[in-house]
């Protein structure tokens, strides 16, 4: 029997080919994330044409979900938001959310989210387009967290990016705010995703550490829809053991949870 929660694994480099991808389906990765930050056109149109075939042999639907990258500086130890950036929507982000409409997937996380306004802002840029898809909320700012009751209104799902949002808000603070954005889209009925770092070891090891195994099971028990592979399964060396760890681990967190309801994505 799968788990209830659903995982989000993010295609790359290390899990682009069909047999990979249909291994990971197989072993309950139950959507697909896109990073628009890297990769070329090219590449992510592979991977959506795989991850859609192979789906279909499964017999299972995978949502695909394109993350736009929003307004970012990149440096020598990853990529930071861009505090000179007027709007949350970019120049790259518009021709990106055109070509997530072009391939028809079913989700598009905005980054950089500060308030409902931007949310709003990328919902009217659909409209020019002539397609409205659902927009995941990503929440790593600090100022996203002040106005989180305004962004759960008007967006369809939130994920918790905890990567940037370390870089605004002290790292104890985090597993807090964690708890209580989950608490808050459970009420509202919107899924939420918990994100980053939630097995970043696998990226180098065939096991997570003790840590990472609670930190999952944190989640679950506080609500969470859903959790996410970032790099662990875009380049790492071990994608398929990272989708079957995390799958044993949702699935023992919730033998451990009364009431679960999964507002699935």
């Amino acid at each position: 029997m799968n788990s209830k929660a659903q995982i989000v694994a993010t295609i790359g480099p290390s899990s682009e080919g069909k047999k990979i991808v249909r291994e990971m389906i197989e072993h309950n990765m139950d959507v697909a994330r896109l990073n628009s930050s890297w990769g070329t056109y090219g590449e992510h149109s592979e991977y959506i044409k795989n991850i859609r075939e192979m789906a279909e042999k499964v017999g299972r639907h995978i949502p695909i979900i394109l993350d736009l990258s929003g307004p970012r500086i990149q440096g020598k130890n990853g990529h930071k938001f861009d505090y000179k950036a007027i709007e949350a929507l970019t120049c790259k982000d518009v021709v990106d959310l055109e070509f997530g409409i072009v391939e028809k997937v079913d989700y598009i996380a905005m980054s950089f989210v500060g308030n409902a306004e931007d949310v709003l802002k990328l919902r009217e840029k659909m409209r020019e387009f002539g397609k409205v898809i659902p927009i995941i909320a990503k929440i790593e700012r600090k100022i996203a967290v002040h106005n989180i009751d305004e962004i759960i209104k008007v967006a369809d799902a939130i994920m918790i990016a905890r990567g940037d949002l370390g870089n605004e808000i002290p790292l104890e603070q985090i597993p807090f705010i964690e708890k209580d954005i989950i608490k808050k889209c459970k009420t509202a009925g919107k899924p939420v995703i918990v994100a980053t770092q939630m097995m970043l070891s696998m990226t180098e090891n065939t096991e997570p550490t003790r840590a990472e195994v609670t930190d999952v099971a944190y989640a679950i028990i506080n609500g969470a829809d859903a959790v996410m592979l970032s790099e662990e399964s875009a380049n790492g060396k071990h994608p398929l053991e990272a989708v079957i760890m995390m799958e044993k681990g949702i699935k023992e967190a919730e033998k451990h949870s009364k009431d679960i309801k999964i507002n699935k994505l």
